[in-house]
């Protein structure tokens, strides 16, 4: 593995993530984002394990040690498919201006050339990286390494003080639960089919989306399926994390949006958790959604608590196969 340690001061190090790393990992998260946001967006050790499913541990992931051994710095690289490369990366606060950013950056984009190849043939490759808004000392790193601003990201939440309004389900609607080993292949087509109209969006393979449903923290009484007769309207995919009920995935096919659908499966979400005593609900959303999503969840009560700055670099030009606009279709 290429490492960038001469960015790093000595005795700091490099090396692939360990099954052991993972209480660490987190604790390096929370402390990230506290420093920054005043609260931690709590992952779970079962959120790295299920990245990690898609990674090669030993090319694909990095932890930076110091000389006490104690974790500096953690990264990854995902190939999402398509021409598309997801970088993700954190560094401790106790850390912070000693290179290790602009490390871990080095460490991506070395990655990053060697799976240009990977991608489909006349495919446009394009590297990303999510870095928090009000993190200037980030978003400078990957400017100097040859990245542009081009999107935003909100994490968005309500907390309920009472039990929320009843979804109101358009005629012909009805709700149920997800049945394990009967609707994993038509909850994954509806998802795919929906989110061909998401900005950023490359198709995904059914054995990587299917992972979600091997995590010990899956519940299938929390993802929600609006059904027209024996066909998927919409749904709403949602878990517990250790901070607040969590709505991974809502969505609504074309044929049923602009009929209340989306409002009421995010109501039915919301009864839920308050059911379950989660009185705060959050989601993660494209800022400029081209469906107008942001719109849907501030009418709902939701509300922005988290901003992150989507910057993408060319690799390779070619045709764009992520969603960048509306089809006609």
């Amino acid at each position: 593995m290429t490492t960038a340690t001469h960015t790093l001061p000595a005795g700091f190090t490099v090396r692939a993530p360990r099954a052991d790393d993972l209480p660490a990992i987190c604790a390096l998260m929370a402390a990230f984002d506290i420093a920054h946001m005043g609260f931690a967006d709590a992952y779970a050790p079962a959120d790295i394990r299920e990245e990690w499913e898609r990674l090669d541990l030993t090319a694909d992931a990095w932890v930076i040690e110091g000389p006490n051994g104690r974790m500096a710095g953690y990264g990854t690289l995902t190939d999402e498919g398509s021409g598309r490369l997801q970088a993700d990366g954190y560094v401790h606060p106790d850390y912070w201006g000693h290179g290790i950013g602009t490390a871990l950056v080095r460490l991506m984009d070395t990655r990053a050339a060697a799976l240009i190849s990977h991608a489909p043939e006349g495919a446009r490759v394009v590297a990303g990286n999510a870095v928090l808004a009000n993190d200037p000392a980030a978003q400078a790193i990957l400017a100097a390494a040859g990245y542009s601003l081009v999107r935003t990201h909100w994490r968005m939440a309500i907390t309920l003080d009472a039990p929320p309004p009843a979804p109101d389900w358009p005629v012909g609607i009805a709700v149920r639960a997800f049945a394990p080993g009967r609707d994993e292949r038509a909850v994954f087509g509806a998802v795919e089919e929906a989110f061909s109209d998401h900005w950023g969006h490359t198709p995904r393979a059914f054995e990587e989306w299917i992972a979600r449903t091997r995590r010990e923290d899956f519940d299938p009484s929390l993802w929600f399926l609006a059904m027209d007769g024996d066909t998927i309207a919409g749904v709403a995919l949602c878990r517990r994390r250790p901070d607040c009920g969590w709505l991974s995935t809502l969505a609504v096919r074309r044929p049923w949006r602009k009929r209340g659908l989306g409002l009421a499966l995010l109501r039915h979400s919301f009864g839920a958790f308050y059911a379950r005593g989660e009185r705060t609900i959050a989601l993660g959303v494209d800022a400029q959604s081209l469906t107008g999503a942001t719109h849907l969840y501030e009418g709902a009560g939701m509300r922005v608590t988290m901003q992150a700055a989507i910057y993408e670099k060319e690799l390779r030009a070619g045709e764009d196969l992520a969603v960048r606009a509306l089809s006609d279709g």
